[in-house]
């Protein structure tokens, strides 16, 4: 089949090798233009243009779609049976949704029509839903509301993670749209009004951890934003990343919310709060009388690490306050 692929990031990778493995003729890639990365900040291809390139693939990167009539014309001409969506990053207009014979197929890494937008991963995980999935969607000029052709799920667990999870449905969907492609075309099914749910794009600040929710919430933030955009709290004036948390100890003894003792202080008695550390080895209280203990973290300028690793080079003492704001903020 006669195709376009259009995607950016990492997720996108295993459709673009899936679909030229399976033998069709993708004739052009489109990806967001190299971006400036690392210290240099040199100018670095996205994942998607990597791997075309690697593939032999021509690739096309233009700034923007909208109003671009030299773009709309080339699309056009190429005479394609269908285009393959993934993860692009910009809104295709009508005049190139309607363009391939097939139109153009979404792979969606949620199970539509719950988590439309920009962050379904990020979303499901931070949500405690139970499952989540690919949905292969026929694109229309909606976010995400087109008919659904094939969805397949997978269970979230207490130990998933964003990025785990990434990698699952990326597969998936490599899968998924092979299959979708191998059959004669078919109406799709719409999209049920109910149980309709957004997600926004992620922000730096959606990795604050309030130390006020229950331990639980807290410990699918981290799952769910590590690495990107990642989860801090401050420790001593300093932004400390968080890598990730355990639950193993989410309920702190009675006589410990209720004080923890100083020792280095004389014996003085302090009433717990959240973000209090209340023993040597970085559990945390949290709200609801909860707790979990920070298992990798990372200072400025520095690897992520082991929390033993951290304690070695920084001790935390029981008492100590995370989470209290840095002056000017």
């Amino acid at each position: 089949m006669r195709l376009a692929f259009m995607g950016t990031p990492d997720f996108a990778v295993p459709a673009l090798r899936a679909l030229h493995q399976a033998g069709h003729d993708i004739v052009t890639v489109y990806s967001q233009p190299p971006r400036p990365a690392g210290r240099g900040k040199k100018l670095r291809p996205s994942p998607v243009q990597t791997a075309a390139e690697e593939l032999g693939i021509p690739v096309r990167t233009p700034l923007s779609l909208r109003r671009n009539a030299e773009e709309h014309a080339y699309f056009r001409d190429l005479k394609l049976d269908a285009a393959v969506v993934a993860a692009y990053g910009l809104i295709l207009p009508v005049e190139m949704l309607d363009a391939p014979a097939r139109g153009c197929l979404n792979i969606h890494a949620s199970l539509l029509p719950r988590w439309r937008g920009a962050a379904p991963i990020q979303a499901a995980i931070l949500a405690g839903d139970s499952e989540s999935g690919v949905t292969i969607m026929q694109m229309d000029a909606g976010l995400d509301t087109g008919s659904m052709l094939l969805r397949d799920h997978v269970a979230l667990t207490a130990h998933t993670t964003a990025t785990t999870l990434h990698d699952d449905l990326a597969a998936m969907g490599g899968r998924l749209i092979v299959d979708v492609l191998s059959r004669p075309p078919f109406p799709g099914t719409p999209q049920p009004e109910a149980g309709v749910t957004y997600v926004q794009r992620l922000s730096r600040e959606d990795g604050r951890i309030d130390w006020t929710r229950p331990a639980a919430d807290i410990d699918r933030q981290v799952r769910a934003l590590t690495p990107w955009p990642g989860t801090f709290t401050v420790l001593g004036g300093e932004i400390i990343k968080i890598g990730a948390v355990s639950l193993e100890n989410s309920n702190l003894p009675s006589s410990v919310t209720q004080m923890v003792r100083i020792a280095e202080h004389g014996r003085i008695n302090m009433r717990v709060v959240p973000g209090m550390v209340v023993d040597n080895q970085l559990l945390v209280a949290c709200g609801n009388g909860t707790a979990l203990r920070i298992t990798r973290l990372q200072r400025p300028g520095r690897g992520m690490m082991e929390a033993a690793d951290f304690l070695r080079g920084q001790a935390v003492t029981p008492g100590t306050r995370l989470g209290v704001e840095m002056p000017g903020e």
